[in-house]
């Protein structure tokens, strides 16, 4: 069905934070090995199998599927926030025996480009294995090691020379660009964020892991005397360009800094009600003068309507209160918000959306956010091209299919 009258033309929603390999665990990791219920822990020894087993090949098919299926859904770009930069045992890749150079990242790029999803590459620097409940810095375990440089000198150096290999990649088309991130306070010290804060290229976007769960922040206090949020303001770090993901758990202080500087914040509501992160304080952040924007993070849904809506509904549930955020305001997390924190210009992508649907049929358009899903969108165009109707890829066919495709070849997945 092609769309007609009963379709509008929606700017096209941004997915501001994406691990691409973690659509692996969908559906995956709600029971334990004892039969019981599955918690946290279950979800992280299955993310922790999956990073330690995937190579370049097996990344870029799978991350084709799960671009794809963002943009089948209505997502015109996203940012991945990408720490798999190593082989399996921690070499570099274009060491001898290796494979190219950049292997896992060029494999991203092409998963980007064989889709037509707006990409930002968000490398992530990555060099230590977290912080004790006592605040003690962690060695990297043995998976971790594929995520590490080493030291600050060594992510930089590896990321600007990222950012040659990508341009390469992208070869004119304007669908891939270089981005980067701290994964966290727990995976950054101190004096390398300070290092990060002087020695990256200012104009790039820079996103980090922030206040996720309350244990981060009793770690971080623990170490270092400071929230995450206090640490990233010594360092510097606070300002538009950065976006802090999930901001889950702050105290009255850290929302006033991150409205203060204008931080971008990154809600994963799918993601942070499937990980039992909690409900961070959206409307607080925005009140206070920071930009809300919107992830799928983990992929437990991928579906830019129910993100949005998700953002709403959690605001009800926490407050008692109807109404946290306007129509309007969660269209502008989902578009607005979500160019802002990658450093994307302003496009002509687009969705055309039905109104005729049983979910949408006699809904206001404005009001969409708060009726409509991915199965009502009937076409996506991406920087001038029609990707995908009716929830099909133009090229590449129904996303199912290729995530088939790769469960059929990679075995030790399924």
């Amino acid at each position: 069905m092609s769309p007609g009258n009963a379709t509008v033309r929606i700017p096209a929603p941004v997915n501001a934070h994406s691990h691409a390999f973690h659509r692996i665990l969908r559906g995956r990791t709600h029971e334990g090995e004892d039969g019981g219920a599955g918690t946290f822990w279950t979800w992280r020894d299955q993310m922790y199998a999956a990073a330690a087993q995937l190579s370049p090949a097996a990344y870029q098919q799978l991350a084709t599927a799960t671009f794809a299926e963002m943009a089948v859904a209505g997502w015109s770009a996203v940012g991945e926030f990408h720490y798999l930069h190593h082989d399996v045992d921690g070499t570099p890749y274009g060491t001898p025996g290796h494979g190219e150079s950049h292997a896992m990242e060029r494999a991203l790029a092409r998963a980007a480009k064989a889709v037509g999803i707006r990409l930002v590459l968000l490398d992530t620097c990555y060099l230590q294995g977290g912080l004790g409940a006592d605040g003690s810095a962690m060695d990297l375990n043995a998976t971790q090691r594929r995520f590490s440089d080493g030291d600050v000198a060594g992510w930089l150096a590896r990321h600007a020379s990222l950012g040659e290999a990508l341009v390469r990649e992208d070869d004119g088309e304007g669908l891939v660009s270089l981005g980067a991130a701290i994964h966290s306070v727990r995976a950054v010290d101190p004096g390398a964020l300070a290092q990060i804060a002087a020695g990256l290229d200012p104009n790039l976007p820079l996103h980090v892991h922030l206040s996720e769960q309350p244990a981060e922040n009793e770690a971080c206090l623990a170490a270092y005397g400071l929230s995450p949020t206090g640490l990233l303001q010594r360092a510097g770090l606070l300002g538009s360009r950065l976006s802090a993901v999930h901001a889950t758990h702050l105290d009255t202080e850290d929302i006033e800094a991150l409205g203060a500087a204008g931080v971008g914040i990154v809600m994963c509501p799918s993601t942070e009600a499937d990980l039992g992160d909690g409900i961070g304080p959206a409307r607080e952040l925005a009140d206070a003068g920071a930009v809300i924007a919107l992830g799928t993070d983990q992929h437990a849904v991928v579906d830019p309507y129910l993100e949005q809506r998700a953002l709403e509904h959690a605001e009800r549930l926490r407050s008692g209160v109807r109404g946290r955020f306007s129509p309007r305001e969660i269209a502008a997390a989902a578009r607005a918000g979500g160019l802002r924190s990658l450093g994307l210009a302003p496009n002509e992508d687009h969705l055309m959306v039905r109104t005729d649907s049983v979910r949408t049929i006699g809904s206001r358009t404005a009001q969409l956010p708060l009726s409509a899903t991915a199965a009502d969108v009937a076409q996506v165009h991406i920087n001038g091209v029609l990707v995908a109707t009716d929830g099909i890829h133009t090229t590449l066919g129904d996303p199912a299919g290729l995530f088939a495709a790769f469960l059929l070849e990679h075995g030790e997945f399924s």
